[in-house]
C-alpha cells in the first residue's frame, strides 16, 4: 500500500488523494452565537402536499395540528412557494424559466388591473405599509394591504389579510374589487399546507404576512426531456422508493380525525422518512448511470434549490434577531432545510417532535 501510495504521489495524482481525504477545519454549525440574548429558532415542519389527499379529506381536521403549532408560538411563517418578485423576475428569461412560469407562478394581472401596480411598485408600497403598520388598522387599511399584496404576486400573504378582516368586512374596496374578493374567497379554502396550515395559523397569531421562501432559478430547459425523464424514472424504481410510496398512501386511508392528522404528520416528521427519501431518491439519482448523467444533474438542481431556500429563510429572519420561524415545507425538503439551517452561526433548529405529541 506504501509503494501504491508513493506511486501515486510520483505520477500526480496526489490531488485526488487528498481531495478525499482532506474535511475543512472550519464548522459554522460549532461556532453559535451570540453569548447572550434570544436565539433564531427554526422549526421545519415536513408536510404532504394537501393537494394530493382524497377529496373526502376534511380541512377542520388540522386543528389539532394547527392548536400544537400555535402553541409554539413562532413569529414568523414561511412557506415553499415562490415570491411575487422571483416570479417577476423569472418570467423575464423565458428561455430558461418558461416551464418554471406555467407551473410554479400566478399571473397578478387580475390584481395590476384594480390596483394599477405592477410587481415592483406594489411590493415596495406593500413595504412602506408595513413599515409604519398600526396596531389596530382598520378594515380599509387590511383591504389596501390585501390588494397591494395581490398585485405583488404575495397570494398567501393576501389572504391572511383576508382572515383577519370580519366577514362583514370582506368585500370590495380599497383596491380590491369582485373578481379579486372572489379569489380570496377561494385561496381562503383553497387545499393547500400554504393556506390551510400557514395562512390560518398566521392570522390566528397575529401576522400580517407569511413569507415565500421556495426558490426555482436552478431550473434549466431540459435539451432531451424524454431521455432525462426515463433516466430518473429508473432510478427511482427501488426498495426503498417502493417502501415510501406504499407508506404514504397507507397514511392517506387515515386521515378521518384530527388524532389520524397528526399521526401523519409525525410519520412525515420522523428520521426514518428522510433517510427513505434519500436512499429511494437522491442516494439513488447519484448512481444513475446515463452517459449524460442526468442523476447527478438532477441531484445539482435539488441541493442548490434547498440552499437557496434555507438563505431565503435565513434572510426572512435578518431583521428580527431573536425570532421563532415556523417552515412549512413539503417532507422531502425537511431534512435538507435542517441540515443547511444548523450550519448557521445564528440559528438554532428546533425539533418537531415534542410539538407534535
Amino acid at each position: 500500500m506504501r509503494q501504491l501510495y508513493a506511486f501515486l504521489l510520483a505520477t500526480g495524482f496526489s490531488g485526488a488523494v487528498s481531495a478525499q481525504a482532506y474535511q475543512p477545519d472550519f464548522d459554522p454549525g460549532k461556532l453559535k452565537g451570540p453569548a447572550s440574548g434570544p436565539a433564531n429558532e427554526v422549526m421545519v415542519l415536513g408536510s404532504p402536499h394537501l393537494s394530493y389527499f382524497p377529496q373526502t379529506f376534511d380541512p377542520a381536521t388540522l386543528r389539532g395540528l394547527e392548536d400544537r403549532l400555535a402553541a409554539w408560538r413562532p413569529d414568523m411563517i414561511s412557506i415553499e412557494t415562490l415570491s411575487g418578485t422571483q416570479c417577476d423576475h423569472v418570467r423575464r428569461y423565458p428561455g430558461r424559466y418558461k416551464d418554471t412560469v406555467e407551473t410554479y407562478c400566478w399571473d397578478p394581472a387580475p390584481a395590476r388591473a384594480a390596483t394599477g401596480l405592477d410587481v415592483p411598485a406594489a411590493t415596495a408600497q406593500a413595504e412602506q405599509l408595513l413599515a409604519s403598520w398600526p396596531a389596530n388598522p382598520s378594515a380599509s387599511q387590511r383591504r389596501r394591504l390585501a390588494a397591494l399584496f395581490l398585485a405583488g404576486g404575495e397570494r398567501a400573504s393576501a389572504t391572511v389579510q383576508w382572515l383577519r378582516l370580519p366577514q362583514a368586512e370582506r368585500r370590495a374596496g380599497d383596491g380590491l374589487d369582485d373578481k379579486l374578493v372572489e379569489l380570496l374567497d377561494k385561496l381562503k379554502d383553497r387545499r393547500d399546507e400554504s393556506y390551510l396550515i400557514a395562512a390560518r395559523l398566521a392570522a390566528r397569531l397575529g401576522h400580517e404576512q407569511v413569507f415565500a421562501m421556495d426558490d426555482h432559478t436552478a431550473d434549466r430547459m431540459v435539451a432531451d426531456e424524454k431521455a432525462w425523464g426515463e433516466a430518473i424514472m429508473k432510478a427511482w424504481n427501488n426498495p426503498a422508493s417502493n417502501k415510501r410510496r406504499a407508506a404514504g398512501d397507507a397514511i392517506k386511508t387515515k386521515l378521518g380525525t384530527p388524532e389520524e392528522v397528526l399521526a401523519a404528520y409525525r410519520a412525515y416528521n420522523a428520521p426514518e422518512e428522510m433517510r427513505l427519501a434519500h436512499q429511494g431518491d437522491w442516494g439513488a439519482a447519484l448512481e444513475e448511470p446515463s452517459p449524460q448523467r442526468f442523476g447527478r444533474q438532477y441531484v445539482g438542481y435539488w441541493e442548490t434549490r434547498n440552499l437557496r431556500m434555507a438563505g431565503n429563510i435565513r434572510d426572512a429572519m435578518t431583521p428580527r434577531p431573536g425570532s421563532r420561524m415556523l417552515v412549512v415545507v413539503g417532507a422531502s425538503h425537511k431534512g435538507y432545510l435542517e441540515a443547511y439551517l444548523h450550519r448557521m452561526h445564528d440559528v438554532r433548529v428546533v425539533d418537531t417532535a415534542p410539538v407534535l405529541k
